[in-house]
């Protein structure tokens, strides 16, 4: 538990100036994650990712607060309008997601795909419920990162 004196006197031995640069490097990290984001938005001209058949995309219905993670198995293309209607179905399941979404919902429209997945990572996912279902743990955690990003001597 010595590791904990030494924080705050870590803490207890900052000059407002070292706080302010800190705090300043932490916003500027966040605020360039941000502009990245909506840079990437401006190029591909949308928040979604073109989505193809047999590709795993991750997806928010309305009325849910946890996204979902599901293979693609019909993709519907109105020409009229182009708006891309979208059908998924869970690896392990028997029947498409149609039950999932909202009520009277049939497709997923483009706005409701967040992103693809590019990898595996088991477990990973549990960590968003835990987040979503207790957000106490999620201020916790962020608070505990700004506190090392503030006191950090770098």
């Amino acid at each position: 538990m010595d590791w904990i004196g030494e924080t705050v006197d870590s803490i207890k031995s900052l000059q407002i100036r070292q706080v302010l640069t800190q705090a300043v490097s932490l916003g500027m990290i966040v605020t360039s994650a941000l502009i990245i984001w909506k840079a990437l938005m401006c190029v591909t001209g949308s928040e979604s990712p073109v989505v193809v058949v047999l590709r795993i995309v991750v997806f928010n219905v309305d009325g849910r607060e946890i996204p979902i993670v599901h293979r693609v198995i019909k993709v519907h293309e109105q020409e009229d309008t182009g708006e891309v209607d979208v059908l998924t179905k869970g690896d392990n399941n028997y029947g498409d997601d149609r039950l999932l979404y909202a009520h009277g919902q049939l497709w997923l429209q483009r706005h409701h795909i967040m992103g693809r997945a590019v990898g595996f990572l088991p477990y990973v996912g549990w960590v968003t419920i835990i987040m979503t279902e207790k957000p106490i743990i999620k201020y916790i955690l962020i608070g505990a990162l700004g506190l090392l990003v503030i006191t950090s001597k770098d």
